[in-house]
């Protein structure tokens, strides 16, 4: 009974964090509020789980995206060899990758231990504030420039955005797609750019946490938990993101501005009277 209770919990967990991901209101401050609410602890090691299903909704977006990816290293990387001015604009979108990926990258591991003890309840509950009214101020945007329109100043700036979005609460892809569109750039050019830039992000991820995952001392006994909460958190992800993108087509970034600014403050006041 104990082994099914565990199962049906990494399910659920791994369904919860694969359909909040995509979407900005924080996969990471969501899987808090409901480990705290629900009084789920998550056996083994902590790690391991995030890596499992980090990876799996990696997976969904590398698939959602993967005609883009395959231009990008075709036509980008291409551009080299090749120097085509007609791929000029791949190429330059990889570099925009690139230095958007660093601030969080360099940020995430100086301060990683000061990142983690902004943990909690709390913080995730203020923090879905901040997201709300971001998503609020942006809602009505409408950017005219595309790929071949975006530069260095707006990769610096919207990686900026995403190492803000270390905190919890603070959704990485709002925060990237709030910062793209403040800066004038199209909605689906700032959704394609938030969400390949997950991709680099991810993957160092990954590779720091791996060694967690050698470590785990309880992998042997829990490895059919860890692998549904994989195949839920892909299967959520994918979904999620397409339904995702169906909304940033349509503008409708307002309904998860009212989300969050609904949701932070009913947390407040649920841990004020508890």
């Amino acid at each position: 009974m104990e082994q099914l209770w565990i199962i049906l919990k990494f399910t659920f967990l791994g369904l919860f964090q694969g359909f909040t991901e995509p979407i900005p209101i924080s996969s990471s401050g969501h899987l808090q509020l409901a480990q705290y609410f629900l009084g789920i602890e998550i056996e083994g090691n902590n790690f391991t789980f995030e890596l499992m299903v980090n990876s799996a909704s990696l997976i969904a977006v590398l698939i959602v995206f993967r005609e883009d990816i395959m231009r990008l290293i075709t036509r980008g990387l291409g551009y080299i060899k090749t120097r085509k001015p007609e791929d000029k604009t791949e190429f330059n979108f990889i570099l925009y990758l690139i230095i958007g990926t660093i601030p969080a990258g360099v940020i995430g591991v100086l301060f990683d231990e000061d990142i983690s003890r902004l943990s909690g309840p709390q913080t995730v509950a203020v923090t879905l504030m901040i997201t709300g009214i971001a998503l609020f101020l942006i809602r009505n945007l409408r950017g005219k420039r595309g790929e071949s329109g975006m530069s260095v100043k707006d990769a610096v700036i919207i990686g900026f955005a995403q190492a803000v979005a270390l905190i919890p609460g603070i959704s990485r892809s709002g925060a990237t797609i709030v910062a793209a569109m403040a800066r004038g750039i199209h909605q689906e050019t700032a959704l394609r750019y938030s969400f390949l830039l997950f991709v680099p992000v991810s993957l160092g991820g990954m590779v720091l946490s791996f060694s967690d995952l050698l470590q785990d001392e309880n992998l042997a006994d829990l490895w059919v938990p860890y692998l549904l909460a994989f195949i839920a958190s892909l299967i959520a992800s994918y979904f999620s993101l397409k339904w995702f993108m169906n909304i940033m087509a349509k503008g409708n970034l307002i309904y998860f501005a009212i989300y969050c600014l609904v949701v932070g403050p009913i947390v407040l006041l649920v841990l004020w009277i508890s």
